[in-house]
């Protein structure tokens, strides 16, 4: 890889990783600072929204480790027993942000849709009680889907097109495609499946509501079910984006270095900060702590900037002509 690419990378992958995590920990703080107060309990939309905050930033600190770690010294991240711990450990949170998302589309689903059956109109009385459990099943099919990668690569020959003087022209670990089908379908394409479905429910509500309500004014819990449906779609869209980017990184679709391995890269890079804003502008409760945060930032800057005003500069010899006169 040229030297531009590598440092083009490290330097959006460490600005993307400083913001992740940042709005990652604001939606993390937030929460639980109303908690620890005493304010509000930590609702079920509140518990799957830390959860998620905290799979992010998992996720974006072992993602810089790993590509900081291939970039920079590839003969140690390569080796066997690296690279399958890394690539585990970055499973791991992967899957599990899945399946949170699934959690949260799901409970807002549930919330929106006017369900006539009876197992439905139960769970949706129940949702306080199972969203906990709902949170524990993702983390232990995140488990069982990411845990087995470490078992489940081979050996590869590099292509003839890499140079001859390249320290990997050796062989290069891989995930065996058994593995990779499987982990596909239970750790990305089912958990899409599940959040295209629940997002199409969810437009389906409220186009129906729509209808019935056009002359009336709009209420606080109508604008509470679009603002939700927002949420839903533009996390679908970042889903869907993040997804066939990973698929074309796994089957190695461009050459490294290549524009379009650029903007795979970048798409998988900016993923958990994007997942995150999309979180904190449909929260109005985090959004209002942002902005707080802002200008509580814009304050403290102001006052620095007047502080420097204020500093006087004597120069050689003032003091004596003020005498003189």
């Amino acid at each position: 890889m040229t030297s531009l690419f590598v440092f083009a990378s490290m330097a959006i992958l460490g600005a993307t990783t400083v913001f992740g995590i940042f709005t990652n920990c604001v939606i993390v703080s937030v929460n639980l600072t109303e908690k620890a107060r005493g304010k509000t309990s930590l609702g079920s939309s509140d518990l799957i929204l830390v959860t998620l905050g905290l799979s992010n930033i998992i996720f974006q600190l072992v993602m810089t480790a790993n590509d900081f770690l291939s970039l920079l010294w590839s003969e140690l991240y390569y080796s066997d027993e690296v690279y399958n711990t890394l690539n585990t450990l970055l499973f791991l949170p992967v899957y599990a942000s899945f399946w949170f998302t699934v959690c949260l589309c799901v409970y807002y689903c549930l919330q929106i849709v006017i369900f006539t059956n009876p197992f439905l109109l139960r769970v949706k009385a129940e949702i306080p009680k199972l969203v906990p459990w709902f949170l524990v099943i993702a983390v232990l099919t995140a488990i069982a889907v990411g845990v087995p990668s470490f078992w489940s690569t081979y050996k590869d020959i590099p292509s003839g097109y890499l140079p001859n003087n390249q320290s990997l022209d050796t062989e290069v670990p891989k995930l065996n495609l058994t593995y990779l089908l499987a982990s596909n379908i239970l750790g990305c394409s089912l958990p899409l499946l599940l959040v295209g479905i629940s997002n199409g429910l969810i437009l389906k509500s409220l186009v129906t509501s729509s209808k019935l309500m056009e002359k009336n004014t709009s209420s606080p819990r109508t604008e509470a079910k679009k603002r939700a449906a927002r949420t839903v779609s533009l996390l679908l869209a970042l889903y869907l984006v993040f997804y066939m980017s990973e698929i074309m990184m796994f089957v190695d679709l461009f050459p490294p270095s290549s524009p379009g391995f650029c903007i795979c890269l970048m798409v998988i890079y900016i993923y958990s900060p994007a997942q995150s804003v999309i979180l904190i502008l449909g929260s109005p409760k985090l959004k209002k702590a942002l902005q707080s945060l802002f200008q509580l930032l814009v304050c403290w800057k102001n006052k620095q900037m007047a502080k420097s005003n204020i500093l006087f500069i004597t120069l050689p010899g003032s003091e004596g002509s003020r005498l003189s006169k």
